[in-house]
């Protein structure tokens, strides 16, 4: 079995209590089967930290953006987006940097940031369809302006994915018809996710990825623990009872759209 973690933040796990180095987090993924990486950056710094880090690990990837809680903290680096796709370019050949963001709109704990946020999504989305790279999507209390602003963008010429899917069937349906993939973490393991757990068996396989989101999100049975890419194996086997296909078939599967998706 081969399972690819969509979407982790490796660089914020517990190192100094839970594990002794990334060699020791991908020991224990591998024993779950976890043997792909795409470990998101959340602003440049951060982007400039994450490939530092892994550098000589080939199963990890990378993308680049801000993260839209990270935009007021990074006004300064507005103009900076145009000219760090140029190094993109040359850091994609030998850095595995195979997408645009995690950008998007998140509301959740104020409006104060509104318009920052959405003039920071709609250049990621220009910058992902001028360097024809996937961009990755964070949306939450704001799925209406996330799909407007996607379609008055025109995201379709640079598709993307959806991260850690909270929406509903209606916005599900939306964000495939322009050709997005929509991505499942822990959340759909939780006892009040009866919503979403029957939008999974209405989405088509070949759209669908799984993610962990770590250290976030941990899915059950270990809610209140920090996350890990090895629990992506839990995910898993949740989609694969609800779509009622074998586990090994969903890993074939997801995998197959990661590679397509991001072109890997």
């Amino acid at each position: 079995m081969f399972l690819i973690d969509s979407h982790c933040h490796l660089d914020r796990l517990n190192y100094h209590l839970l594990h002794k180095n990334i060699d020791d987090v991908i020991k224990k993924s591998y024993k779950n089967y976890v043997k792909n990486f795409l470990t998101v950056s959340t602003s440049i710094n951060n982007f400039y930290t994450i490939i530092k880090l892994f550098k000589k690990y080939k199963f990890i990837f990378y993308s680049c953006g801000i993260h839209p809680l990270n935009c007021q903290k990074e006004l300064d680096a507005f103009h900076r987006i145009e000219n760090l796709s140029n190094k993109i370019k040359e850091l994609s050949l030998i850095q595995r940097v195979i997408a645009i963001g995690e950008t998007g709109l998140d509301y959740y704990y104020s409006y104060e940031t509104e318009k920052i946020q959405k003039d920071f999504f709609r250049e990621h989305i220009r910058i992902a369809i001028k360097l024809k790279k996937p961009i990755i999507v964070h949306s939450r209390n704001a799925m209406n302006d996330t799909i407007k602003i996607l379609k008055e963008e025109n995201a379709y010429k640079c598709i993307g994915i959806l991260h850690s899917f909270t929406g509903n069937c209606d916005s599900a349906f939306k964000l495939l018809d322009m050709g997005f993939y929509i991505s499942f973490s822990g959340i759909i393991t939780f006892k009040n996710s009866t919503e979403l757990c029957d939008i999974i068996k209405k989405i088509p396989l070949d759209r669908l990825l799984i993610e962990t989101d770590s250290p976030y999100l941990s899915p059950v049975p270990y809610r209140s623990k920090e996350n890990q890419p090895a629990y992506l194996f839990n995910i898993a086997k949740k989609i694969s009872i609800l779509k009622k296909i074998d586990i090994n078939i969903l890993a074939k599967i997801t995998k197959n759209n990661f590679y397509t998706l991001f072109n890997v």
